[in-house]
């Protein structure tokens, strides 16, 4: 672990207020490693709370795209937060599953797949992928999945490189 994670009780106001943006949240790993950097996680945060709660893209798709994300950077951390909210939108453990892999039984699902893959392997997606995504989203919902894919990234590489810990990794003897 690079960064520890602030105890709540050092917050000053300004770190309060810049982590408020997570209204609602359980104060975790996540949150108080940002405290070491109000204005960074006031800014960070504001759009990270547009991906989860005002983006165009449905949430299943969302968390579809984070999962594969997440283990293509190889993030517990990440991983286990997702996979949470994953289960909450109705995605099985056989699906978690196959998102590790690669695969999909659902072809929309496959799509959404190759398209995190494309996007982590060239910063592009094909224009095939981007016509099959059109099939089921419009242009905002396949900006906002880019910006969903970018967003984790950025999130993983911070994660992994503070190195972020579990809440419950005691539990899980640091890993997922």
């Amino acid at each position: 672990m690079r960064l520890s994670p602030l105890p709540a009780d050092q917050w000053d106001e300004a770190t309060r207020q810049a982590l408020s943006a997570m209204r609602g949240a359980d104060t975790n790993n996540a949150l108080s490693t940002f405290a070491h950097h109000p204005a960074l996680a006031k800014a960070f945060l504001r759009f990270n709370v547009h991906l989860l709660t005002s983006s165009t893209l449905p949430a299943r798709i969302r968390e579809l795209a984070i999962l594969r994300v997440a283990h293509r950077r190889d993030c517990a951390y990440e991983w286990s937060h997702h996979v949470r909210m994953a289960k909450d939108e109705g995605i099985t453990d056989d699906q978690i599953a196959a998102v590790k892999k690669g695969e999909a039984a659902d072809p929309f699902d496959r799509v959404v797949i190759t398209a995190v893959d494309e996007l982590e392997e060239k910063s592009q997606m094909s224009d095939e992928t981007w016509a099959a995504l059109g099939e089921r989203l419009n242009d905002q919902q396949r900006m906002d999945l880019i910006f969903t894919v970018g967003c984790y990234a950025l999130l993983a590489m911070a994660f992994n490189t503070f190195g972020v810990e579990l809440e419950d990794a005691s539990a899980h003897g640091g890993h997922e």
